[in-house]
């Protein structure tokens, strides 16, 4: 099956998120997208035109839900598998779904690390259920297959939007120091000038970053260069973005102390793209750390400087930026 060709139908109405099916899928060898739909009701009708071999569907969509469009393209397209990504996780939501005969179920805020399973699961023809819902006792699911050797964290992923840059490196600075004192690994993300700034802070406060950096628990990365390594025409490429990012915490989990050893990481990836217009590609790599701290149990710390006309003129990009995260700390 590995050879056949897959026609996918993705049903999203948030276009950043549409757009991270679109570009996973263009990763995977044979899964051609034959259409994107926003909303319920066309969701049907494009299904029953093209006749899809998968459709990526949501269920929080406009017109119609998710479940409803399920039920009336089981009849108009019968032979089209349905894979469910959504933000909904409760027992109830997800019941329903798989009892529609979906060949899989994935929680949004874990896309990023198990979409890709989930489709090549249906690629060889099984069926695949995140760890964030395979845990529930559902009879619908009992021979589903999820990832092993997984457990659910507690994901730590905050976000902090500061007025100025004082404030910015004076917050990254105390988030470093306090895991260095721990002895656990420290992952900063940061430009070239950040990173120096923060380096002369915490020798300031008796840091001894030499040995931190001898011993591996120090890692300081330009942004820039990070950047560069997963993204691809203007948005983040999630299958490079998987390998960068696990790298870099493999490495830094074997320098680890402290009790229990942990990794943190605090960056401006994100902030870096907003701040050169690119929102969609801030919020879809906000998306994919979020996984990331799911996944791992990473703390993670992200910082933004926020001008006057980011906070006045593009709320919507805030509001989303903060939707991604565990707690939200604003100026």
């Amino acid at each position: 099956m590995k050879n056949s060709i897959f026609r996918v139908l993705v049903v999203e109405d948030y276009e950043p998120f549409r757009r991270f099916v679109c570009s996973m899928l263009e990763q995977m060898p044979g899964m051609p997208v034959a259409g994107e739909v926003s909303d319920g009701l066309e969701a049907v009708h494009k299904a029953e035109e093209l006749q899809p071999d998968l459709i990526v569907l949501d269920i929080g969509l406009p017109t119609i839900s998710g479940l409803e469009a399920a039920r009336r393209i089981r009849k108009l397209s019968p032979n089209s598998k349905i894979l469910f990504v959504s933000q909904e996780s409760s027992p109830e939501v997800v019941e329903a779904a798989l009892s529609l005969g979906a060949m899989g179920y994935v929680v949004k805020a874990s896309a990023g690390t198990e979409l890709s399973l989930a489709l090549e699961a249906f690629r060889q023809g099984r069926q695949f259920v995140g760890r964030d819902v395979s845990s529930s006792n559902f009879t619908a699911i009992a021979n589903a297959e999820a990832p092993t050797g997984k457990t659910e964290i507690t994901r730590r992923h905050e976000v902090r939007f500061h007025p100025d840059e004082a404030t910015f490196l004076h917050d990254f600075t105390c988030f470093i120091e306090g895991a260095l004192k721990a002895e656990h690994a420290v992952i900063v993300i940061a430009t070239e000038a950040h990173l120096q700034s923060i380096a002369q802070r915490l020798h300031r406060h008796g840091a001894d970053l030499a040995a931190a950096l001898e011993e591996g628990r120090y890692i300081p990365l330009n942004v820039d260069d990070i950047l560069s390594s997963f993204m691809a025409n203007g948005l983040p490429e999630p299958v490079r973005f998987q390998k960068v990012v696990r790298d870099l915490i493999t490495s830094a989990a074997k320098s680890a102390k402290g009790n229990p050893p942990r990794v943190v990481a605090c960056g401006e990836c994100s902030p870096a793209l907003w701040s050169n217009g690119k929102a969609d590609a801030a919020i879809q790599l906000e998306h994919l750390y979020d996984g990331i701290a799911r996944e791992y149990g990473v703390e993670m710390l992200c910082g933004y400087v926020l001008s006057k006309f980011q906070r006045e003129h593009e709320k919507h990009i805030y509001d989303r930026i903060c939707a991604e995260h565990s707690a939200v700390y604003p100026e």
